[in-house]
């Protein structure tokens, strides 16, 4: 009999047994007497734990049960099984709501429970657990167990506080590793480290170590301190450090390997004092390149250090040997003189790396073009080309113009490994590249890597078909997706005009699928579900898909291919059988980002009709309010960790309902957020709570807590950002007093610092203020903290050259490249004049990276304008790279200016129209340039053509766009679908669709998804037309862009049944022109009413509304803890994960 048959035996006799005598206690054995008592008395997990240890070692008899039984009657303990159950069923559920009491339990745990405890959850090989018919997936319970953020938490700290008592350091470090690759960033605060054990076997602290390296990334730099100072405490107690002294270092080679990237945290002194023969041990070390590449934080003081001791230790550190050694360290390398060009080449080659730097990059830039400059004496840029590694892409583009076809031919092999190249850049390799081939092929194609990005969209479009189907299934398809959307067409209307564009179409893989046109898509045959696994579907190619596959394929194959799901109807998922739905309702969870608001609330509908006792409480979010009122007490954590779990911006709830859902949380935190435990049950939740709550019902514990969630929110409020402020002054102080850890953990949240807070530390750690001032988005977001950093920067390096200076800029500051590199966003501050006074090299080397600066005004635009005239002479002079590289300073441009330029190209056109700011004016004028150069009309246009002149198609007149072909605008369709043009355009664009797929009155849901805002050009007869199952299937730019007098036609049941998210784009001028019954129909679809059937009343059921359901072959689990309640002693752990359990309040 399995121990386990045993333990349940034990329990079920308990109710059936007749005792005839009253043997003591000393009848039983010590363990088994000691676990009757705790069950007595109400303790089930120690008495569970005590039974586990208990039959693992002994044999049970027919006597043994007797003398229990007989306990329990001379105890006067009387107890049914079912009474039982229920004891046992409110004591996990305390357990499973209440993390902190779990702890507690735990911490009263004693030794050999502890120990049996550990042993079952962490070292257990048992990978099912089987009881008749009865089958528990243990490892996917203990999976679940560690998703468990709450649980796991407990685990951490209950490990740390009793794991190196009880079982062996070795074992702990292990549970540690297991516990901590959770969420380490959350459970390893400061605090927390002085818990840590000081002294621990060699063995066990290496072991520990390593974890705590592979974690580096995962933690914050306050804990990345304290765990080197831990580290470091170790180490000098495995010294003696009786021997050293104040010039010499306990910091040995083996004591650096340990550290790992933890030596960066070294001082700078103590750097300079360690053992020249140390040193030189640790570089010897085959693993010690590895371990500086990895150094990505390392400051250039540090690594100057490192290299002045290494050079001293004896290494020639202008040996090529010894380069490649120094890892990241050769990213501040300043050994320049007397550098010969050799040493200078295999410098370059090794600061590939230094891309992955935590900044410093135009000190790395710098540095690159000094050994550049070097690495060419004697020699011309074509003679070494291959050998300069990515210093190529500081090249400018007249340099790379200068390069002969053949040289970049040879050198072909470095170039395709290089990445940072600007879009200028690779036209102007790919061209050179190409020419020297003559011929495109797929060879040659294969050869550029991500250099193809730079071929010609008409260059892909001449190929030969055969060669364009290699491309696809080939190893350069990883490219394909980093093509533009042009390119992508170009190839696609090759293909398609191939004759055999089915074979094709199977072997698109990834992104590159969604640019296939629905119109081409039903063109084809041979679908089926295995193809669908590696492509990714827009939302109309899946409804068309899936509706065809349906056909003739299981509906589990097609919701098994992911994408697929996007194409699921509501009317799909309402006619799914209640078992099959449950069954399969994983692979919709699964694909969550993947499905619309309107799908989740049909889903949402559909589980509560077919159990709502088992809905997973984050599909209430997209139910009326109403359904969220019996949400209190127990049924809050489920509620709060499922919802705080999922992206509440995925269900995209109505304000209204958002507020109501934050109102419920508050409730069931009883108002408060309390501590960590709270931070880790909230999730992403915590990135919408209201600011006041933020700020006046958050500790401070949970501040610290919380800093790292508060960074991954993505669009937190500038009230919330200054509540977290307010919070974290009071966390960490004054700035004046913050440390260079802290600031980097603060991060963002700086720029809501005052000027003066900001000016303490940007002369602290100027660096720092830097780097995180990189990371800053639009102007807007920082204005204070880009404009200090601007001033130290331009303060601190902005050129005066009198010598050379102009007379209207002498004594003015000009823009250098450092300057550029390490300003980013804050370049916005230079003004008019500065930019004017740029250097003409300046502004070549750094054109593209003024181009993607958001905030400059007209003035400014105008000014770097002029200044690319200056340095690249007349307009018609310019090639397509230069127009390609000025990204916005092309606004500046006059229709004059537009006239002269070179139009020809549709890829320069491509990225043009990348631009939202064209007047109309402007974009004719760039229309009429591209068809003018390229000797091209509106009925000889292309689809790439077409997709290529994007936002510029909004200034065609009725009359050109009735001139497009059909065949080409049908393939170009769902492109031009994404476009914001008057409602004119729009029109005369659904003319167009009506030529592609019929009589507006026919269009179906896939064809709806296809148009996108052409839509918006229908009238009201059409609108009033559509039924009203369709109306979920406009796409929600589709319904802004309806004039408010159309939108009214709507009848108030169409309107009910547009779904969340279109609702939610209605525009406040539509709302204006609806009357009371649109309005209330309006508010049933915002709230996500039930339209299509009578709405199911919530009934007695709602206090089990919040509970999980169980996937397919767990559902009994909770059955099985019912009739067999001691069996789940194995898996106790298992039972405090709110996702295995489905109880019901008594």
């Amino acid at each position: 009999m399995s121990r386990l048959l045993k333990i349940c035996f034990l329990l079920i006799s308990m109710n059936h047994a007749e005792i005839t005598q009253s043997p003591n206690s000393e009848d039983l054995p010590a363990l088994l007497h000691k676990a009757v008592e705790e069950v007595i008395t109400g303790k089930y997990l120690n008495a569970l734990l005590d039974i586990l240890h208990f039959q693992s070692s002994n044999v049970w008899t027919a006597d043994t049960l007797t003398k229990v039984m007989a306990y329990f009657h001379a105890r006067e303990v009387v107890f049914t099984l079912s009474s039982l159950q229920m004891s046992i069923k409110s004591y996990l559920k305390n357990l499973l709501y209440q993390p902190r009491q779990l702890l507690s339990e735990f911490q009263q745990l004693d030794q050999q429970q502890f120990q049996t405890a550990m042993t079952c959850l962490f070292n257990s090989r048992k990978d099912h657990l089987e009881m008749g018919n009865i089958v528990l997936d243990w490892d996917k319970t203990r999976e679940r167990i560690f998703q468990s953020p709450g649980v796991n938490r407990t685990l951490f700290l209950v490990t740390l506080d009793k794991c190196f008592l009880a079982l062996s350091a070795l074992d702990c470090v292990d549970i540690l590793s297991q516990v901590l690759r959770v969420s380490a960033v959350s459970y390893l605060q400061p605090d927390v480290i002085g818990s840590l054990p000081d002294i621990l076997q060699e063995d066990a602290f290496r072991n520990l170590s390593t974890v705590f390296k592979d974690l580096y990334d995962k933690t914050s730099a306050n804990t990345q301190r304290a765990l080197y100072g831990w580290m470091k405490q170790m180490l000098q107690k495995s010294c003696n450090m009786s021997e050293f002294s104040e010039s010499t270092s306990w910091v040995s080679a083996e004591n650096l390997w340990i550290l790992g990237r933890y030596m960066v945290h070294l001082p700078l002194e103590e750097i300079l004092k360690i053992s020249l023969s140390e040193i030189r041990l640790f570089i010897s070390y085959d693993n010690a390149t590895k371990q500086l590449d990895t150094v990505y934080d390392i400051t250039p003081e540090l690594a100057q250090a490192f290299l002045e001791r290494i050079n001293s230790s004896g290494f020639d550190m202008r040996n090529t040997s010894t380069i490649y050694r120094l890892g990241l360290l050769v990213c501040f390398y300043d050994d320049m003189e007397e550098m010969d060009a050799a040493v200078a080449r295999a410098l370059l080659h090794q600061m590939i790396k230094c891309s992955q730097l935590r900044g410093f990059q135009a000190e790395v830039q710098k540095l690159k073009s000094q050994l550049l400059d070097i690495a060419m004496q004697n020699q011309t840029l074509n003679d070494i080309l291959g050998s300069l590694s990515d210093a190529v892409v500081g090249l400018t583009s007249s340099q790379l113009e200068s390069l002969s076809s053949e040289a970049v031919h040879n050198a072909i092999a470095t170039l395709n490994q290089v990445s940072g190249w600007a879009k200028s850049q690779v036209m102007i390799l790919s061209s050179k590249y190409l020419s020297y081939e003559k011929i495109l092929s797929f060879y040659n194609v294969s050869q550029m890597g991500a250099l193809i990005t730079g071929i010609s969209t008409q260059s892909f479009y001449s190929m030969n078909p055969k060669e364009l189907s290699q491309i696809i299934r080939g190893t350069t398809s990883q490219y394909l997706s980093d093509l533009s959307p042009a390119q992508q067409q170009g190839i696609l209307r090759k293909l398609a005009a191939s004759g055999d564009f089915s074979s094709s179409v199977k072997d698109i893989q990834g992104s590159f699928f969604k640019e296939i046109s629905l119109s081409d898509l039903w063109k084809q045959t041979g679908y089926n579900s295995s193809i669908m696994k590696e492509k990714e579907l827009r939302r109309s190619q899946a409804l068309y898909l899936y509706e065809l596959l349906s056909k003739k394929n299981y509906a589990i194959d097609l919701l098994s291919t992911g994408q697929l799901v996007k194409g699921v109807t509501c009317q799909r998922i309402e006619s799914m059988g209640a078992d099959f739905f449950l069954n399969n309702f994983k692979f919709f969870e699964k694909n969550l980002h993947l499905l619309s608001p309107y799908q989740v609330n049909c889903l949402a509908w559909k589980f509560w009709t077919v159990s709502n006792a088992s809905i997973p409480p984050f599909l209430l979010l997209v139910l009326p309010i109403e359904y969220l009122e019996d949400v209190s007490g127990p049924l809050c954590v489920p509620f709060i960790e499922s919802v705080g779990k999922t992206e509440m911006d995925l269900l995209n709830p109505s304000l209204h309902k958002k507020n109501a859902v934050l109102q419920k949380v508050q409730e069931c935190l009883n108002g408060s957020i309390a501590d960590e435990y709270d931070v880790d049950l909230l999730g992403n939740l915590i990135c919408h709570l209201p600011p006041a709550f933020l700020g006046g019902r958050m500790s401070l514990k949970a501040t610290a807590t919380a800093l790292h969630q508060f960074k991954l929110c993505r669009q937190l409020s500038h009230e919330q950002k200054t509540e977290i402020k307010y919070k974290l002054l009071e966390l960490y102080g004054s700035p004046n007093n913050w440390t260079a850890e802290t600031t980097l953990d603060v991060g963002l949240f700086i720029a809501l610092l005052s000027k003066g807070e900001l000016n303490v530390l940007a002369e602290k750690f100027p660096d720092i203020i830097l780097q995180i001032a990189k990371t800053i988005g639009p102007i807007s977001s920082a204005e204070e903290l880009l404009s200090m950093v601007f001033e130290s920067v331009s303060n601190g390096t902005a050129s005066i050259d009198l010598s050379l200076a102009r007379p209207d800029c002498l004594g003015t500051r000009a823009p250098s490249s450092d300057d550029i590199i390490k300003l980013a966003e804050a370049n916005v501050f230079w003004s008019v004049q500065e930019l004017k006074c740029m250097d003409a090299g300046t502004f070549d080397k750094n054109v593209e990276l003024l181009g993607t600066i958001s905030g400059f005004n007209s003035s400014q635009l105008v000014a770097l304008k002029e200044k690319a005239k200056q340095v690249w002479g007349p307009l018609p002079d310019w090639k397509s790279y230069h127009i390609v590289s000025l990204g916005r300073i092309a606004l500046a441009l006059t229709e004059h200016e537009i006239e002269e330029l070179d139009l020809h190209s549709v890829d320069t056109i491509s990225v043009l129209s990348q631009q939202r700011e064209w007047t109309l004016t402007q974009a004719r004028s760039i229309l009429q340039g591209f068809l003018e150069d390229s000797g091209q009309t509106i009925s000889t246009l292309k689809s790439f053509d077409l997709v290529g002149l994007g936002a510029i198609l909004c200034a065609l007149n009725s009359t050109e766009i009735m001139s497009v072909r059909t065949c080409e605008f049908s393939a170009a369709l769902a492109r031009i679908g994404l476009l914001f043009c008057s409602t004119p355009v729009l029109r005369q664009f659904k003319k167009m669709t009506e030529s592609v797929f019929g009589s507006a009155t026919t269009w179906n849901s896939s064809i709806l998804q296809e148009i996108g805002t052409i839509a918006g050009g229908l009238n009201e007869e059409e609108l009033k037309a559509f039924d009203k199952n369709l109306m979920p299937y406009f796409q929600p730019i589709a319904i802004r862009c309806m004039p408010p007098e159309i939108f009214q036609a709507l009848s108030p049941e169409q309107i009910a049944n547009l779904g969340p998210e279109n609702a939610a784009m209605v525009t406040r001028s539509q709302r204006e022109h609806l009357n009371a019954l649109q309005l209330q129909s309006l508010q049933l679809a915002l709230d996500g009413a039930r339209t299509s059937t009578p709405e199911t009343h919530k009934g007695a059921s709602t206090t089990q509304a919040v509970q999980t359901p169980a996937p397919s072959g767990e559902s009994s689990l909770f059955e099985w803890l019912q009739h067999v309640v001691v069996c789940c002693a194995y898996t106790a752990p298992a039972f405090l994960n709110p996702r295995l359990l489905s109880l019901s309040v008594p």
